[in-house]
């Protein structure tokens, strides 16, 4: 795992996530992955799928590649 890579999306997901105003819990219940792997994915314990990605993205209203884009 690419831990860098890893923890660049789970700080774009928890960003976009508290700037629309949900908690974890929240964010699950709308995106059908368990609240556990949403934290997982924001604490870099385990990588995010692209079928989760996708479905993080649909749910905080923003394009899958929001979350792969990074300022350098």
């Amino acid at each position: 795992m690419d831990k860098d890579f890893v923890s660049k999306v789970g700080k774009n997901i928890k960003k976009y996530r508290k700037k629309r105003g949900l908690s974890q819990f929240k964010l699950a219940i709308e995106t059908d992955v368990t609240p556990a792997a949403i934290a997982n994915i924001e604490h870099v314990r385990s990588d995010a799928t692209l079928t989760k990605i996708n479905a993080i993205a649909r749910a905080l209203g923003i394009k899958p590649y929001e979350l792969l884009k990074f300022d350098e």
